[in-house]
């Protein structure tokens, strides 16, 4: 597609094709997965969670510990920044880009380490 609106054209398409791969995903899953029937004794134990050959004991509920959640938020967070570091790279070769780049890669690094000092500062990285 090409002109002036095929770039909005070729998007629109996409996001179509998602949604109806989308519809489509859990309409089989309505009309191929199993059934609960209303009439459920609390002895059936069809329908009930199997993992591993073990019946399931104990409630369903655990609580998670949220210094997990920091943790894999703060590596998710330097993995991603740290994605950057090679098109810096790429550029930083390219003539006429010196200055800038090295004025925009030492903001970049600045900022990631006011989060990491920010981190380091509350205890986050503390393991208890």
């Amino acid at each position: 597609m090409s002109g002036y609106l095929g770039g909005y054209a070729t998007l629109g398409l996409l996001l179509l094709a998602g949604a109806v791969v989308f519809v489509a995903a859990f309409t089989a899953n309505r009309l191929l997965g199993p059934s609960r029937s209303a009439g459920r004794t609390a002895d059936d134990s069809k329908y009930d969670t199997y993992e591993c050959g073990l019946d399931p004991v104990g409630g369903d509920w655990a609580q998670a510990q949220i210094r997990y959640y920091v943790y894999a938020y703060l590596y998710t967070l330097f993995a991603v920044e740290s994605v950057f570091l090679f098109p810096w790279a790429v550029v930083y070769r390219a003539p006429g880009y010196g200055g800038a780049v090295i004025v925009e890669m030492a903001i970049f690094v600045a900022v990631l380490f006011l989060g990491i000092l920010y981190a380091w500062r509350k205890n986050i990285l503390r393991w208890t």
